[in-house]
This record gives structure tokens, sequence and C-alpha cells, in this order.
């Protein structure tokens, strides 16, 4: 498979905590709603890194037991980009949603410190 995070997809996404992968995915997502209706490529392309990187979470066997979380997420991350229709998602509010965990990265790095 062709991924856009080769060296992520290699191995590297599995040496980031879940904090650090769900942080990541939510800077992609951050990027999605920015470029959402001011250009299309830009926003495509950040939708679908954020699409690949919740793959591979979804993939990490550490994370099993938020197996059903993570694929809820991948569908309102997939909802939105058809703009809702299904649970009326929106990348701003998943953008907040991922932020909780982008700040729990951060805090545990300052804590490690």
């Amino acid at each position: 498979m062709n991924y856009l995070h080769q060296d992520l997809a290699a191995g590297r996404w599995h040496e980031l905590t879940f904090f650090e992968q769900m942080g990541n995915i939510g800077s992609e997502v951050g990027r999605a709603r920015k470029w959402q209706h001011k250009n299309q490529k830009l926003f495509e392309g950040a939708f679908a890194r954020a699409h690949e990187l919740l793959t591979l979470t979804i993939a990490d066997k550490r994370w099993m037991n938020s197996l059903g979380e993570l694929c809820r997420v991948k569908e309102a991350l997939c909802d939105a980009y058809c703009g809702g229709p299904l649970y009326n998602s929106d990348f701003a509010s998943l953008e907040k949603y991922f932020n909780h965990f982008a700040m729990a990265a951060q805090r545990r790095k300052e804590n490690k410190s």
C-alpha cells in the first residue's frame, strides 16, 4: 500500500503514545477545517492524511481496548468530509475533540522534563 506518511507507516507511528498519535491526527483535522471551503486540494490532502493516521492508530495493537471509539471517530471524520449527512459531524468539532489529546501529550512531555 502507498502511504502518505511512509516513515510513520513503516513503524515510527507505533513508537508514539496514544495521546501523541491522536494529537497528530488532530493537526491534520485542523488543517482540513482551515482549508475546507478555501482550497479543495489542500483540504483533500489534509483529510487524506488525517484518515491515514487514524487508520494507522486503529491498526496499532496497543489500543485494541479503544477500537470502538477509534472506529466511531473515523466514521465521524468521514461523515464530516461528506458534509455531515449522517451525524452532523464537522471538522471544527472534531478538531476540538482531538485538541484534548494534543494538550495531554504536551502535559506528559512537560512532566517528563
